[in-house]
Order: structure tokens, then sequence, then C-alpha cells
């Protein structure tokens, strides 16, 4: 609520897109700006592309609209006034509808006179590099090309982003007139005997504009190695195709109902949407989106055959608001990673020794079969610790419910507003925290857990499932998230080590596998039942019939010792 928040911190924005207004209003407090915490939005759906045409001929905007987006922006002028927004955070942005306006000049007075904020007027550039600037606000790291879909234009540039740092064409961005409602006005006019001549000329367009984006050698490199481009795409239009996308998914149901980092591979970019026939009940498509579905698949194909090479395609939330509001944070916050920044409110006081005794639960890479060892993305600095801190975020819940509140805290629960995670991520951290929590849930989470781990694959979900575990440990070690001084002093009082060792096993066809021997050595006092409770948790993990999958499934054995010196 906004008198829990500073409104010191808020900005207020109004994007009049082609397709709809939106309002919004963010907190950028220091600690969370990173992933642009909204506290109120709405959308208004006045399409001032459509209001701009009439019987197939471009006329001014009606004043009957003109008055409905007055009315529309008096209302959030009001709304801003009851959460305390300071007048001079509040922006007003017009894209390209606007721009283009016969009657822009009038319409924009208006607004200003009415509201008494002034209307920024983005120029076709700007636009472009404000809505590459959104989809970098929406993923940890990007290196690929990245395109953004109005109602009136699409926009394209390559882009790479890393660690707040963000590059893109020095021509900016190209632009096309080929936005989802345009589309279907091109398509309407043209008819079915000139779609395959406007189809011609999309392609060239897109072919020409990577040649004129002048596109750094180890991007192109780096295309080549890795079997094709990897695309960005944002924009309503974009959006909708990829919730259509998501309900074809051959993970049915899909256990991610966010747009924002869903993948798929080119095979799946472009399916026989024909034989889809629930356009209009598809979650997250409106009427007028299921409209523009087949405009959107004539724009996607002509995509496909002017980027042959592409390996997959990445879907933002971030556009042009996003893209303000990025660009407005200094780089040091443009920086950090996502997820650590989503997290971070919910952290133990001893973060950093927690993390280790984490970090040492990682046994290195095996020198027999380094494939079996956990993905990079568990591994990872910024993955770990986060989960340290959401070790205790959980903790006032009931055990009826704790694992299952934290298998569906990245979606529904603590992290479901969090901008710029990737389902990877979400996916992972869910598995992790369920096991943190014991994974002991209800059959309504079953089918959940299992469309997770089918997300994730067996071996990343096994080794979610060791590393909650062995979160599951060292929680119970520090109950309250706090090493006092005289035991983070002294390491030697409570250290994990993790390493891979050959079995040795009564049945020879056991001899000689790998399994993981993981070593507790403590001199701690009075947690002999703790230390007890995370050595039988660790063998559990590794039984066979707890592995993913079961008996067959994946999964590794674990051995383990606990050293008293």
């Amino acid at each position: 609520m906004a008198n829990q928040r500073n409104p010191e911190h808020f900005q207020a924005l109004v994007d009049m897109g082609s397709n709809g207004i939106r309002f919004s209003i963010s907190d950028l407090s220091p600690s969370s700006a990173r992933v642009m915490p909204t506290i109120y939005q709405d959308r208004s759906a006045i399409s001032l592309y459509d209001a701009q045409y009439e019987a197939g001929k471009k006329v001014p905007i009606s004043q009957s609209i003109i008055d409905d987006v007055r009315a529309a922006l008096l209302r959030f002028k009001r709304i801003c006034e009851d959460y305390q927004v300071r007048n001079d955070r509040v922006r007003v942005v017009a894209t390209e509808a606007t721009r283009t306006a016969l009657n822009s000049e009038d319409f924009r007075q208006q607004i200003e006179k009415a509201t008494h904020w002034p209307v920024e007027m983005l120029a076709k550039e700007d636009e472009g590099r404000i809505g590459a600037m959104g989809i970098a606000s929406s993923f940890g790291s990007i290196r690929g090309l990245v395109m953004d879909l109005g109602g009136g234009s699409i926009q394209m540039t390559w882009m790479t982003a890393e660690n707040g740092e963000v590059k893109t064409s020095p021509k900016g961005s190209v632009s096309f007139p080929y936005g989802a409602a345009a589309m279907m006005r091109r398509l309407d006019e043209a008819g079915p005997e000139g779609h395959e001549a406007l189809r011609k000329e999309m392609s060239s367009n897109f072919e020409r504009a990577l040649q004129d984006l002048e596109i750094p050698d180890d991007l192109t490199k780096m295309a080549d190695e890795e079997g094709g481009w990897t695309l960005y795409l944002s924009g309503g239009g974009f959006r909708g195709w990829g919730y259509i996308l998501m309900a074809m998914h051959s993970i049915s149901p899909y256990p991610i109902p966010i747009i924002n980092g869903f993948r798929v591979p080119k095979s799946s970019f472009l399916p026989n949407v024909a034989e889809y026939s629930d356009t209009e009940t598809t979650f997250r498509i409106s009427s007028r989106r299921a409209s523009q579905v087949p405009a959107i698949t004539f724009l996607v194909k002509a995509l496909a055959q002017s980027i042959p090479s592409i390996s997959y395609i990445h879907f933002a939330q971030g556009g042009i608001r996003e893209g303000l509001l990025f660009t407005s944070l200094p780089s040091e916050i443009r920086s950090q990673h996502p997820l650590v920044t989503a997290t971070r409110l919910y952290a133990p006081r001893s973060v950093s020794f927690l993390l280790r005794l984490l970090e040492q639960s990682i046994p290195q890479v095996s020198r027999i079969d380094p494939s079996k060892g956990p993905p990079q993305t568990l591994t990872s600095p910024h993955f770990l610790i986060s989960i340290i801190n959401l070790l205790y975020a959980h903790d006032s819940f009931s055990k009826d419910i704790s694992a299952a509140a934290a298998l569906r805290s990245t979606t529904t629960g603590l992290l479901g507003n969090a901008h710029g995670l990737s389902h990877t991520d979400r996916a992972l951290l869910a598995l992790v925290l369920c096991e943190r929590w014991g994974s002991e849930i209800s059959p309504t989470d079953e089918q959940y857990l299992s469309k997770m781990q089918e997300l994730a694959g067996p071996q990343a979900s096994w080794w979610a499932k060791y590393l909650g575990r062995a979160a599951s440990g060292i929680a119970e070690a520090f109950p309250a998230g706090v090493v006092r001084e005289e035991e983070e002093g002294k390491q030697n009082r409570l250290e994990v080590t993790a390493q891979w060792t050959h079995m040795e096993h009564k049945k020879k066809k056991e001899e000689g596998k790998e399994v993981i021997d993981f070593t507790i050595c403590t001199d701690l006092e009075g947690v002999d039942a703790a230390i007890e409770a995370w050595q039988d948790g660790m063998e559990k993990v590794g039984k066979k019939k707890n592995w993913v999958g079961g008996r067959e499934g994946w999964g590794i054995k674990v051995e383990t010792t606990v050293v008293r010196p």
C-alpha cells in the first residue's frame, strides 16, 4: 500500500500508445528500483490508431475521443494525488499515433490545458531506443536482436546488455509501419491477391535493416556458433503471440502464467495457428488482440523468412514504460541482477556466512563425467544469493502450506510481480524452495510441481532438490539466519564439503559408480538434532525412490558423514 512506502520515490507514467493508454505508478526506492515495483497500473482501451481511420482514410482524432482521453487522464491525476505523487514526478509520453495525428498539436494542447501536465512527444528514433531499453530491463543480460511491436509500427535493433551496460546500434533502431493494427489495415487493403507482394516488401525491408544496423562481428559470430540469432520480442502484439504459444506448449498446462522470460525455440515460433481455434478464450488474449492474430501471423512469417537463422525467441514485458523507468536509473542500479534485487528484502542477517556453506555444498566438476553436474544457472552467484535471501521467507507459514507457498512463490507469491526474471530462474528457484521446506505438498499442488520439473528438466530438477536439502540443513543449524561473531570468526565450527567419489557396493553393477560424499564438520553445541536431520535429508534426496522420475529417473546417490573435532 502507498502508506507503507515513501512517496518521494514514486514515479507516475502515462504511455499514450497506438492500441491503448497505460497508466502506472512505480516505486523507484534505491533498494528495489532495479525491478521497478509497480504499486498502481491501469489501461484505457482507447486506440488512438483506430481513431484516425474512417473507411480506410486518415482523419483527425475526433473531439469525442479527445474528451475520453482527457477524462482518463484527469482520473489518473486524482489517483496520483491520492498516492501523494509529486507533480514533477509525473510524465505523459506520446508515441507514433499521436506524433502522426493530423491534429496532433490541438490534441496535445487540450490534454495539457486539462491536466497541467506537458505531453512529451517521442521522436521515432527515441521511441525505438526507449523501447529497446524496456526490453533490456526485462532480463539479467541480453545478446541478440530486439524488436518492439506496437499498434502502428515495429522497431528493430541489436543489443548487448550486461551488468547495466547497454549497447545498441549507433544508428538507433529501424522503424517500419508494420504494427499490429497497421498490418490489419494493410492486409485488408491488399486483399488476398496482394499478400505475396506485401510479404516480399516486408522481407526485403527486414533484410535491409539487418545490413543497415551495423551488427558487431562478435554478435554475428555468436549467432553462427549457437545455431542462429536470439530474438527478444516486446509489444502487445508479440506478447499476445507469446500467450498463444504458451497455450499450445508441449507442457500443458504451462506452469508460469507470466509472459516476461517465456522462451521458445524457432521450431515452436511458427506453429499452425490456423489449427488453434480457442484464440478468443486464451489466457490474456482480448477480443481485439484475437482479431489481430492473422496479421501478427503474417508478420511473424515475414520475419522468419528474413532471419532464417534463429535459435531461440524470448518474450519481454518491457516496453516504453519500462524503458523510460530503466533509463532514469543510475548505472549502479541497472547493473544489479534482478533476482538478487527482488529477493534482497527477505535476506537474513548473516548472508555471507550462510552463502559460503551453500557454496561448499556443491561438488566440483566430476573428472569422470562432467555432464552429471548441476547446470550453470543453479550455481551462478545471483541464484545462490537468492536462495539464501529467501531461506526464511516462509518461516511464518504453517507446516501444512509452507512447501506449497514456497513452490508458488516465484509465480503468484513473493516474486510474482518481480520484473526481469527468466522462467528458468522462476522454475528452479521454486523447486529449491519447495525442497527447503520439506517438499510435503497436497495433491492440488502435485501437478504444478510436476510441470515445473518438466519445464526445468530432470537433471536440473534433481540438483534443485539437492540444493534445497542443503539449504534446509543450513536453516536448521541457524534457525534465525544469524551467525554469532564467535561462530563466524571460527570457520571450523561448521564446515561442509561435497565431492565426487566412487561407490563401494555389494552389487557388482553398482561398483565404480560416482556418488556425492557430503561431509558436515562441526563442534557447535546444541545442534545435534539439527545436524542429524540435515544428514538424513541429504541421504534421502539421493535415494532412488526420491529421484526425479522415480527409481528409473534422474538422480545421484549421496553418502553423508558427520565429523565432530
